[in-house]
């Protein structure tokens, strides 16, 4: 089944599974996936719990672990992936990169991406450059890699290259895929808590999709009714 670890993690989590969530957690993701029914306190409180007696995952093996988790059914197996990966997000380095490609391209939903991007990709491109990933990202098919590019700076504030940023919204600006327009408008409101001329100036001279530009303009307009 993989390694030992996640099946470990996998056991606690099927014995905890809750019959009366499922259905409504699975309709909520318009049955995509698979749910046990854990929902999101109870299965911190059950990562906190495992973790206690497990410990954190060697670095090494966490590739392993993470792929397995990931290949499981069940959603929640996804988000404790992701959580073993936060845990060790100071030890992730450009070598776990091809494994968060793989995740962003297998299974692939706002609720996963969301997560990688900023909160991994993000963070791993912060201490090491990761600009061939990221265009490569930029330029792929799947829109999911393109979205991922698009958010991995939302965490950085006054650290964003705001070149990189713009430039990735102009290759996608014409997409009528809803998720990059409205990772468009995301990057862009985010953005503008830091440099809000800046996004007001780009939005104003370019044609971004409508969705795109009332979710880049929210903080800002937000701005105006306070002043």
């Amino acid at each position: 089944m993989g390694h030992e670890y996640a099946v470990r993690l996998v056991s606690l989590l099927t014995e905890n599974r809750n019959e009366e969530n499922r259905e409504a957690m699975e309709n909520y993701m318009r049955n995509q996936f698979q749910f046990f029914g854990i929902k999101t306190p109870e299965r911190n409180a059950l990562m906190r719990e495992f973790l206690k007696e497990n410990g954190k995952p060697p670095v090494e093996e966490l590739t392993e672990i993470v792929r397995t988790l990931w290949d499981q059914p069940q959603r929640e197996c996804q988000y404790a992936a992701m959580t073993l990966l936060d845990k060790q997000a100071k030890q992730l380095t450009r070598e776990h990169l091809p494994l968060l490609e793989e995740m962003v391209l297998t299974k692939s939903w706002w609720d996963t991406v969301d997560h990688i991007s900023p909160h991994l990709a993000g963070r791993i491109h912060e201490k090491e450059n990761a600009d061939d990933y990221l265009e490569k990202w930029i330029q792929a098919e799947d829109f999911w890699l393109n979205r991922t590019s698009i958010l991995h700076q939302l965490r950085y504030k006054e650290k964003t290259d705001e070149s990189r940023l713009f430039r990735y919204i102009l290759m996608h600006n014409e997409s009528k895929e809803f998720f990059i327009q409205k990772a468009i408008g995301w990057a862009l409101r985010e953005y503008s808590k830091t440099n809000p001329e800046a996004v007001r100036k780009f939005i104003e001279s370019e044609n971004l999709a409508p969705l795109s530009k009332r979710e880049g303009l929210k903080h800002i307009k937000r701005l105006e009714k306070v002043k």
